[in-house]
């Protein structure tokens, strides 16, 4: 059975199933309509494959009948013979063209629509070859020796940073100014918590005798200390050329604003987690008396308990929530025993808030425990604010064009009463 044969095949068996839905005048099930489509894919491939050998076959007399000819054409000089006739008299008198024409356009009048393309013809006697219904060379725009050579990119000006975590801590604290290199102040240790109701005295002279009244008042106490806490500087360099800040305009304030950013960055891991020890500073995580709420149950019994603590051991009112986001999250994604979500879910609005207090979220907050606290009383002194500063003095660098530019702060840090900020375990 040739592919013909084989094709009709397939159809006839695809319209056996259509006519037998018919005769039980019902609609195709799944599998009939399956194995239809099936059978008339591949009778549809068979027939794609068949044109394919027509047009091989074609293809194949009319080269071999142009190769016939021109061999018995070749002429036996050594002097290569030009054709005759224009280019184009010899592509239209080819035998290939003319197989080729027929093909499509037997009665000699193309018609609208899609040819094809036409076989190659030989129209010169040193290799020149063409293709009806087609050009040369072709114009291109990605070419770099054609018309892509004009193309010249659009500078958009546009510069992306990589950019740096937001930063919260500076916004909650107190800042003040200083201008020396030690800031003291006094804070109190101990308060008076001795009134208590006194009678009036009834002698002049107290004998011990039985109810002998001396009116004496109770005496109060009070105790002080004086902390000092030590200016720190925060710094960092980058060097460049001074061909690249010359030729580059932009890239100086790029740098600049870079390095104003990471000392701010800096700054806020120091204040959260700085351990003390040389140049640090002492962050909150290591201060003495601040304190501490054990994780009970889960965090919004934790956290509420924290509220309680804060109130009566601290005697303060928080201004803010300090999360890390992951654990912000975890908060927010809470729900009841209904699938319910606590804070109103993807649709809540507004600013977010725990128990009433409002939360801020830091990236250097670590992650297991929150903040509660009345963000006041931490103070940030500032020295000297940030400040840029350049130099070819560093080194070799002045012989090298090389100049260094500097960012620096100064700051102190201190937390004037510690127990006003309490440490939550969430976990």
């Amino acid at each position: 059975m040739n592919k013909k044969e084989r094709m009709i095949s397939l159809l006839e068996q695809a319209q056996a199933i259509l006519d037998q839905a018919k005769a039980e005048e019902r609609n195709l099930t799944d599998d009939e309509h399956a194995q239809a489509m099936k059978l008339m894919g591949d009778a549809m491939q068979i027939r794609d494959e068949v044109k394919t050998d027509e047009r091989d076959a074609e293809l194949k007399a009319s080269l071999g009948q142009l190769l016939g000819d021109m061999r018995q054409n070749e002429p036996h000089s050594q002097e290569p013979q030009q054709p005759k006739g224009t280019l184009g008299e010899r592509f239209l008198a080819d035998v290939a063209w003319q197989a080729w024409k027929k093909s499509v356009a037997p009665s000699g009048q193309f018609t609208s629509g899609r040819l094809g393309m036409s076989p190659a013809v030989m129209v010169g006697s040193f290799g020149l070859w063409a293709k009806a219904m087609g050009r040369k060379d072709l114009i291109t725009g990605v070419d770099s020796t054609s018309a892509g050579a004009f193309v010249v990119a659009e500078d958009t000006g546009i510069y992306e940073q990589i950019g740096r975590y937001p930063t919260v801590l500076r916004d909650l604290i107190s800042v003040r100014q200083t201008t020396t290199d030690v800031v003291e102040y006094v804070r109190q240790t101990a308060q008076v918590t001795q009134a208590a109701p006194t009678a009036e005295a009834n002698v002049k002279t107290v004998s011990g005798a039985t109810g002998e009244i001396s009116g004496e008042k109770p005496q109060g106490a009070i105790a002080f200390e004086r902390v000092s806490e030590t200016v720190k500087t925060i710094a960092v360099y980058v060097g460049a050329t001074k061909r690249a800040l010359s030729d580059a305009a932009q890239i100086r304030g790029i740098i600049d604003q870079e390095l104003r950013e990471d000392l701010v960055d800096c700054l806020e891991d120091q204040l959260f987690n700085g351990n003390g020890v040389g140049e640090n500073f002492t962050g909150l995580a290591n201060q003495a008396g601040t304190l501490v709420q054990a994780f009970n149950t889960d965090i919004l019994t934790t956290s509420r308990q924290a509220l309680t603590t804060l109130l009566v051991t601290g005697r303060q009112i928080p201004t803010a929530w300090a999360f890390s986001p992951t654990d912000w999250e975890t908060v927010e994604l809470l729900q009841d025993g209904d699938g319910r979500y606590y804070y109103g879910g993807p649709l809540s609005q507004g600013p977010p808030r725990l128990w009433g207090v409002p939360v801020v979220q830091s990236f250097h907050q670590t992650a297991g425990s929150a903040w509660l606290a009345n963000w006041r009383k931490a103070v940030l002194w500032d020295r000297e604010q940030a400040t840029i500063t350049a130099t070819d003095s560093h080194d070799d660098w002045f012989i090298r064009n090389m100049v260094a530019i500097l960012a620096e702060m100064r700051a102190a840090f201190g937390l004037i009463r510690p127990s006003a900020f309490i440490n939550i375990e969430l976990a």
